[in-house]
């Protein structure tokens, strides 16, 4: 089924414009029809709409955005004011022109009888944990508390994932300087001084010889080689959207030392934290951990979890499910042990994902302290070895001459 854009008229004469499923325009134009709407048009997602490029629902959303959207929609709603009307008000009010898109379609499907969290949920762009966090507000009638609970979860997030980026900011931009200066000495200034040397006639030692076929060779293939790694680079890429290349490319991040320590570590406290929020909203465990299993970026972690949720729904407890998968570090699971049979599960995930936070940015900052000075020595090797190579026979011409 492909996605198409519809706008149409309701019989109050409002207009409406939203994404929907379906397998041809005449398909999906007939549809609505048949429900009693006017429809204007139908178009293919993607293609221009009143002159403008129709929005596409698989955009990203700015958290930013999502989370001061939050904010305000929990103080509205503590204020006593319907949800409709806290929506509207909220629409008006919005900057981001995607989000405020996808709320006009939210608040549209309320209107029409569809439940908060179904709204949310067919707009296939917020969080599943998002949509399953409004559902159990629904159920409960207690939508303030899980909001509130989600929106600290957001803050808490979002303040961890900026720590990381911060961390990565001088490493990044320090390998991205290496790299360009490594392929502007190899691609343009070894090739003039091959030039320079070809007119002089000299012998040439061996590591100038060497490295001047090096520069040469990489000027002459550089579009080549730039095309191969693009074409490597998109096949890699389609490859992990598949499972059992998303789960190879997983496990062979996790067996890199140091680093995938790492990653593992962020994922636990990631999974940890959700699962707290959702116990916390008053969801059943084997539905919020399937819900926080299927919001991790690591496949590997994904289906342990899944696995995990089987077990437990079969009547196993958490913390020898998981450990069956042998996926989450033996500190994790023994916390969460201690967390079941006190009755405080929630609280010990909560400690579980601080404990693994703490030791992420530790070893984070250990990691990139080890790895700045590598680069700079790499960084020094080559430099020095090119220079070395280029001027060594301009001295030698030199002392002859003498």
């Amino acid at each position: 089924m492909a996605e198409f854009i519809v706008k149409m008229a309701d019989e109050r004469g409002h207009t409406l414009q939203q994404v929907e499923h379906g397998y041809s325009e005449a398909e999906v134009r007939d549809r609505f029809l048949q429900q009693g709407y006017l429809v204007h048009w139908v178009k293919p997602r993607g293609m221009f709409v009143g002159g403008k490029v129709a929005l596409s629902p698989g955009r990203r959303l700015r958290t930013t955005s999502f989370l001061i959207y939050n904010q305000q929609f929990l103080t509205l709603i503590k204020a006593g004011l319907p949800i409709l009307t806290s929506l509207d008000l909220l629409i008006k009010r919005q900057r981001d022109a995607h989000l405020r898109a996808l709320l006009e379609n939210v608040r549209d499907r309320v209107k029409s009888g569809e439940s908060l969290s179904e709204a949310f949920a067919a707009q296939g762009v917020f969080p599943k944990m998002y949509t399953t966090t409004l559902l159990a507000g629904e159920k409960s009638g207690n939508m303030e508390e899980v909001l509130s609970r989600y929106i600290a979860f957001q803050r808490l997030a979002l303040t961890f994932r900026k720590k990381l980026a911060v961390s990565l900011v001088y490493p990044a931009l320090l390998v991205i300087v290496v790299t360009c200066m490594m392929i502007f000495l190899i691609t343009y200034v070894v090739p003039k001084f091959a030039d320079l040397f070809n007119n002089l006639n000299a012998k040439l030692p061996v590591i100038t010889v060497f490295m001047l076929a090096v520069g040469l060779n990489a000027q002459k293939y550089a579009p080549i080689a730039l095309g191969v790694v693009i074409v490597l680079a998109i096949a890699l890429w389609q490859w992990k959207r598949t499972d059992k290349g998303a789960e190879r490319l997983d496990r062979a991040i996790f067996s890199l030392p140091l680093l995938g320590d790492i990653r593992m570590k962020y994922q636990v406290a990631n999974f940890a934290r959700m699962l707290s929020v959702l116990l916390q909203g008053g969801l059943p465990l084997v539905p919020a951990m399937e819900t926080a299993g299927g919001s991790m970026s690591s496949r590997r972690v994904l289906n342990g979890v899944l696995h995990a949720s089987h077990r437990v729904r079969e009547g196993r407890g958490l913390a020898k499910s998981l450990e069956e998968q042998k996926v989450f570090p033996d500190m994790a699971v023994e916390m969460i042990e201690v967390g079941e049979s006190t009755g405080a599960l929630p609280a010990m995930l909560n400690s579980v994902a601080e404990f693994y936070e703490e030791d992420v940015q530790t070893a984070l900052g250990a990691a990139m302290a080890m790895i700045e000075p590598v680069i700079l020595i790499v960084m020094a090797v080559f430099v020095g070895g090119v220079l070395i190579s280029l001027y060594l026979p301009i001295f030698t011409i030199g002392a002859n001459m003498h």
